[in-house]
């Protein structure tokens, strides 16, 4: 998937939790240009709320002198979204599977899982400058 983009936005917000909702709003208002349906847009929304969640609390710590990058990028078929903090990472395999019964009943640790339950696709990408969570959205029905 080469393909080069239709649209392409790009947005950064300073690391507040006050700025969810922002961030939220700024990704869907984008995704309503395209085809994708009521479900997929309220699927997206829950992903982009965990990953942008995640990018404050966890990547930037909640220091609002950090910043997320937010891209939208609409393709004929299919809307990528990649939120990037400041932080240093974290290694994927040591988060636990909130699905085991150990976990289950653990107030935090399912934003990874819900962003790949409700995406068509979730990617990490692990830089010297921050990670980015780059998720897909596909249009249409699968």
């Amino acid at each position: 998937m080469k393909d080069k983009p239709i649209k392409t936005y790009n947005k950064t917000f300073k690391s507040d939790p006050e700025l969810l909702p922002d961030i939220e709003n700024f990704v869907i208002e984008h995704a309503k240009e395209t085809s994708l349906d009521n479900k997929k847009i309220n699927d997206l929304s829950l992903s982009i709320a965990e990953a942008a969640s995640n990018a404050i609390k966890h990547g930037n710590k909640s220091d609002k002198n950090k910043k997320v990058h937010v891209t939208v990028k609409i393709y004929s078929d299919r809307i990528v979204i990649t939120l990037k903090d400041e932080g240093s990472g974290f290694i994927l395999k040591d988060v636990p599977d909130p699905t085991l019964p150990e976990n289950l009943l653990k107030d935090s640790g399912r934003g990874i899982y819900i962003m790949k339950s409700f995406s068509d696709k979730l990617e990490f990408n692990f830089t010297p400058s921050g990670t980015e969570v780059i998720l897909t959205m596909n249009f249409g029905k699968n």
